[in-house]
């Protein structure tokens, strides 16, 4: 029997992500997020912007588009860009149902075709630091060329200073979204700067496990990378409410603008 395949891919080792959001995971990221949330992020995103009705706004990776969806039903002309697929079509079909014109794109966010082509961009849910040195730079690079001048980008992460002292007094936490129950268990990298964490997901009997890595900046690492892909005049605050980033913050809203 002769039997043609396509061989492209031989050899391809995948990424933790590309096995990470698939089956279980998705619906931990459809659901996890309540209204409340979601409304309190987009309230955040749209002050920090201070964009008019109509402006073009970028969403990077949009998951299952839970923000882009929110802004555009507030009147804002949104693309949002993943590179899961499943993803994708969970927000295509939310934004049918809702009948609000967003524009899906599936692709890697290092790699993003525009020049200049937006008026303000979010990376949202502790979504940076999934690539090696040279892909977290390339992507705040991509962002940037992406941006006109002048633009806003708004980027929600965890840090060195913030993550450590939260993985050293709990290093196990349990999650659970409808009858959906998740286990993650962390610990940290010090040679590469990395939360290697363990994630278990457990539904009807079903066990699941996956790993996640992320890299950890500092806030003078983060500066300094950000200052590198044209940002600057850089707000830092440590809460939705506009709190100012300090000791203590448990998580970081940065505000960059494009030089």
């Amino acid at each position: 029997m002769d039997v043609t395949s396509d061989d492209s891919n031989a050899g391809h080792v995948p990424a933790w992500w590309e096995e990470f959001f698939s089956s279980s995971t998705l619906d931990f990221v459809r659901h996890s997020r309540d209204e409340e949330s979601t409304q309190a992020e987009a309230d955040f995103v749209q002050q920090a912007l201070g964009l008019p009705l109509g402006a073009k706004i970028l969403d990077l990776p949009c998951g299952a588009g839970r923000i882009a969806l929110e802004m555009a039903s507030r009147g804002y002309s949104v693309t949002g860009l993943d590179f899961s697929s499943p993803l994708l079509e969970s927000a295509r079909i939310e934004s049918d149902v809702r009948r609000l014109a967003v524009r899906w794109e599936h692709r890697d966010m290092r790699d993003l075709p525009w020049s200049e082509g937006f008026d303000g961009a979010v990376c949202l849910w502790s979504s940076f630091g999934y690539f090696d040195e040279q892909g977290n730079s390339d992507f705040l690079v991509a962002v940037a060329k992406a941006l006109r001048p002048g633009a806003r980008f708004v980027l929600d992460t965890p840090l060195l200073e913030t993550r450590l002292p939260e993985i050293e007094s709990e290093p196990r936490v349990w999650w659970k979204v409808g009858d959906l129950y998740a286990l993650e268990e962390r610990r940290f990298n010090h040679v590469t700067s990395r939360t290697e964490s363990q994630w278990t997901f457990l539904r009807n009997g079903q066990v699941e496990t996956k790993r996640l890595s992320q890299r950890l900046y500092t806030f003078n690492e983060l500066s300094r990378l950000l200052e590198q892909a044209r940002f600057g005049n850089l707000r830092a605050f440590g809460t939705l409410e506009l709190d100012p980033f300090s000791l203590g913050s448990a998580w970081l809203y940065l505000v960059a603008t494009k030089d």
